[in-house]
């Protein structure tokens, strides 16, 4: 894997199903949990009957959300993604598979975010399904308990977990 580095622009949870994401500085995670507050976390959220690790936090590269205005004209906020992390400079589809560090915290890469319907009726941008197919976001999970901000450095890890 190709070294790189990028950040943490920016950290949101929502508290209960539906409920706008909230943006916050900085949020304690928990391994096999999630992100303290937010509504994974609490069993609340919209697909929180799929048990494993796809709901312990979600990523989304703000370059996506750059493209998505320049391309489509579709201006989409980092909290309407309802994705938890909003990160530069990260290939997030090559993260499958793979540990990577965000601060402290050590994240494995499982699956690719695609849109879905539900997103379409949070937000009512129903060219989001076609828009962010293949680049809707990261889901991860948490490999070590710590605090996520705005901010960190995320970068790979040499080991596969």
């Amino acid at each position: 894997m190709s070294m790189w580095k990028g950040i943490v622009v920016s950290v949101h949870i929502a508290s209960t199903v539906g409920a706008p994401m909230q943006l916050v500085q900085s949020v304690r995670v928990v391994a096999g949990k999630g992100l303290e507050g937010d509504r994974y976390f609490k069993g609340e959220g919209f697909y929180s009957w799929f048990s494993g690790p796809l709901r312990e936090v979600s990523l989304i590269e703000a370059e996506v959300l750059e493209r998505l205005a320049h391309d489509h004209h579709l201006v989409l906020e980092p909290g309407e993604t309802r994705r938890n992390i909003v990160t530069r400079g990260v290939p997030l589809g090559h993260l499958i598979g793979r540990t990577f560090r965000v601060g402290s915290v050590l994240l494995r890469g499982v699956e690719i975010c695609e849109p879905c319907q539900h997103l379409v009726e949070v937000t009512g941008k129903k060219p989001l399904l076609s828009s962010l197919i293949h680049r809707g976001g990261l889901h991860a999970q948490i490999m070590t308990d710590g605090v996520i901000q705005v901010g960190d450095v995320i970068e790979p890890m040499e080991i596969a977990l």
